[in-house]
């Protein structure tokens, strides 16, 4: 298969998925640096890195894995990071921009894949809120609420990030 040029809206794709990846290893900084505890417990967060390289790496091959998968990987990284900080540490918050870029990446011939991954998220979302226990790390009150406001800046700023991005891009191909 054959690298192609890349449409706006994979483009816009790739941008938020290399953002994504060159925050993502500063969120145990900010753990530890407004928390003071389970830096740790929040490297794992790290984890998904491999994943959200392929989105660049692949773009060029297949513009709609690309598409599909930054809203797919971010939704399984959610509910992975919600196993780690816990319901209350808002990282649920994070489904908000899966659901955005499901709705501004995929095209309107896409409209099946774009349902079908709108479902999954709810789904996920219901599923996490319904059977979560408790966080790996032992978060105190005071902690939660420090990650929950972490949380619901960076979801805002990412929120804000996909509308910028995406403003724009070919409403349909």
């Amino acid at each position: 298969m054959t690298r192609q040029p890349l449409d706006q809206r994979t483009q816009a794709t790739v941008t938020i998925a290399w953002v994504i990846i060159a925050n993502k290893p500063f969120y145990p900084l900010y753990v530890w640096w407004l928390i003071g505890s389970g830096v740790r417990t929040s490297t794992a967060t790290l984890a998904s890195i491999p994943f959200l390289l392929v989105i660049p790496l692949v773009a060029g091959r297949s513009s709609f894995f690309a598409r599909f998968a930054l809203p797919l990987f971010g939704t399984l990284d959610t509910v992975f990071e919600t196993i780690i900080f816990g319901k209350a540490s808002g990282t649920l918050l994070f489904l908000a921009p899966c659901m955005a870029l499901v709705l501004v990446s995929l095209y309107g011939r896409e409209k099946w894949w774009q349902r079908g991954l709108a479902c999954f998220i709810l789904a996920c979302f219901v599923v996490s809120w319904k059977t979560m226990g408790d966080p790996l790390f032992p978060w105190d009150s005071d902690q939660l609420t420090a990650l929950l406001n972490i949380n619901a800046f960076a979801v805002a700023s990412l929120m804000t990030f996909i509308a910028i991005r995406y403003a724009g891009a070919t409403a349909d191909t």
